[in-house]
Order: structure tokens, then sequence, then C-alpha cells
């Protein structure tokens, strides 16, 4: 397991782009990340182009602490490109007949698992299966990194749950504290600049009846750390007279 993992997700079909369906994925997979203390690093909505959907993983792939779930594209039909694609980008190009999800597709479908959906259980060359709970057709995954499941939310997360259960628990959670100063966010750009990179800030600008008004957050990993440059923004907004209001504290 990557200690501290960056997540991506890749969700893949011009009917998101087209408005033919909403995608329920990024809410479902961000919700599960934030229960366990990690967060997105970016999120991608792509159409099926599999040259994009290439430079997409590649880009992922460059990341050493990246790990991904992609959605869709690893059905039987022309346009499913992901089992491809990740072969080429993950595993040189080597596509092979995965013998444990060919039998799950004949078991499922019989002799009309032939001649199309058989295709389903060529994978990248080293693939390991998740589970299909809804029709046993597995997805799969690459060192334990790289997560491809389909685009049906009732059987792509579970397998989410699956990997996340087998390889991502749970890790250190960001403390984060937070407050409302009476100030615009350029009176606080001094602070900001004197912030170590360790420390993630926010800050979100407020305008209610012509008062201008800025959220400030910071967070680390570290709980004194985060808490000392708490402290030093409090500082920073008496020795400058701005009032301001705790607003969370965790």
């Amino acid at each position: 397991m990557i200690k501290q993992p960056n997540f991506y997700s890749v969700i893949i079909g011009t009917e998101l782009l087209d408005g033919r369906r909403v995608d329920s994925h990024f809410e479902f997979l961000n919700k599960e990340l934030n229960s366990r203390g990690f967060i997105h690093k970016a999120s991608f909505v792509i159409d099926d182009d599999p040259l994009f959907m290439e430079d997409v993983f590649e880009f992922i792939k460059n990341d050493p602490n990246g790990v991904m779930f992609s959605f869709g594209g690893i059905g039987a039909t022309p346009d499913d490109y992901t089992r491809d694609v990740a072969s080429k980008v993950f595993s040189d190009e080597i596509i092979v007949c995965n013998l444990e999800a060919k039998s799950m597709i004949i078991d499922r479908f019989g002799d009309d698992a032939y001649p199309f959906r058989v295709n389903m259980a060529k994978l990248p060359s080293g693939a390991k299966l998740l589970k299909n709970v809804v029709n046993n057709i597995p997805g799969f995954y690459l060192e334990d990194r790289y997560f491809f499941v389909p685009g049906f939310p009732k059987m792509a997360h579970p397998m989410v749950l699956e990997a996340l259960d087998r390889y991502y628990i749970s890790t250190d959670k960001k403390i984060r504290l937070s407050l409302l100063a009476q100030a615009s966010e350029n009176e606080c750009i001094e602070f900001y600049d004197s912030l170590p990179f360790s420390i993630e800030l926010s800050s979100l600008p407020h305008i209610q009846d012509d008062k201008r008004s800025v959220e400030i957050s910071l967070s680390s990993y570290n709980k004194d750390e985060v808490k000392i440059w708490h402290n030093e923004l409090i500082k920073y907004l008496k020795n400058r007279k701005i009032i301001y209001k705790e607003i969370e504290c965790l």
C-alpha cells in the first residue's frame, strides 16, 4: 500500500458529457475516500476516445503515488476501449485471455458467451480480478493501484469497496482548523506567503452587503504543526486588528 496515495478517478462515457446520463461515481468514490481519511487528487470525465484515454492514463501513471479508479469501457461492444488502453499503458501492450475470467463468463452465459462476450476475458497481462456482485463478470486491476470497473454503479461500487477494503482501508486523517476573518484576501496574502509547503491552505472569499470576509482553513496530517500555524494566523489578524470568528476545529 502506498503510504500517502494520490487518488484519481477516470469516468469514461460520452453519454455523460452529452447529458444522456448523470454520473454517480464521483460522489460515491469521494465519500468513501473521505471516510477513510483520503482525498481525491483529481477526477476526469472523458469521452470514449482511446487516444485521449491513453493520455489520461499516462498522466496518472507518471504520478509515483497515483492510485486510479477507472469507470466504464470494459464491456464487449466495439466502443469499449478500456482493456486495450490499459494494456498499452500499464502492461506493455500485452493482453491475454484470463482463464478465471473466461470461466466466469462461460458459467454466466453458456453458449451465448461466444463469439463476443468471451472477449471480456481478454485482459492486460498480470491483471487480478474484482468480483461483480450483479452478474459475476469481473472487473480487474493492476499493480494493486490501477482499478478498472464497469460503468454501471450497481456493479462498479461494490468493486470499489472491495479494492479499498483490501488495499486502502484508512490513513491518518488531516487535521483542519478554520476561521472567518472580516477582511479581504488581499489583507491576508502576507500571512499566506509565510506558510510552509506542508500546510494546506484554503482561502474562500465572501461578499455580503458590500462587506468582505474570507474563510481561512489550514490543514495538515501533523496535528501540532497545524495548531502552531493556526495560532500564528490568529496573531497575524490580532496585530492588524482584524475581527475573526473560529468556525471549525477538527
